[in-house]
């Protein structure tokens, strides 16, 4: 659910949707990040859960509405960092989700106003011994005036966040 209001009904501001689930397209900062953060069905589930209600993001430090539905396709969010005129906000549409035994997750895509343009994957993937990993993918490159002339801080937050997130889902 969105709280700014020219959101609703607004496209995505690249082409390539759904490029997180195969090969990433040139002319993008890539991200490809993985880390363990259980075992066994029940951390699996947990995991997923969290994941799904963006527990994760909330637990990385970013902020997102309380009322805001489960990650579904076609959901809009917006998740913010920092306060007053630091704060930045990152509006992003649900573009797929994944729903199979053993993993769990969706892909989002930055709508206008967000400071990049491209798609994020997060998937929670229960392995053949038992092992749960959480899964990051994104291709990404800035597209406001103060994301292209900040870009190496950019870079370093999306590293910083990144790190953080895959810290949040430890079960």
């Amino acid at each position: 659910m969105s709280t700014h209001p020219d959101l609703p009904g607004t496209g995505l501001t690249y082409s390539e949707v759904g490029a997180t689930h195969g090969p990433l397209p040139a002319g993008y900062r890539h991200l490809v990040r993985s880390r363990t953060i259980g075992r066994g069905e029940d951390d699996f589930a947990r995991a997923a859960e969290q994941l799904m209600t963006w527990q994760g993001h909330r637990g990385a430090g970013a902020r997102v509405a309380q009322q805001t539905p489960p990650a579904a396709e076609g959901v809009e969010v917006e998740v913010w960092f920092g306060r007053g005129p630091l704060r930045v906000t990152a509006p992003c549409r649900v573009v797929y989700t994944v729903q199979e035994p053993t993993a769990r997750g969706f892909a989002y895509g930055t709508l206008p106003g967000h400071p990049l343009r491209g798609e994020e994957r997060f998937v929670v993937r229960r392995q053949a011994d038992g092992t749960v990993v959480m899964e990051i993918t994104a291709f990404s490159r800035p597209c406001t005036w103060w994301s292209r002339a900040g870009a190496p801080l950019v870079v370093v937050f999306q590293r910083l966040f990144t790190h953080r997130y895959l810290r949040a889902l430890l079960t």
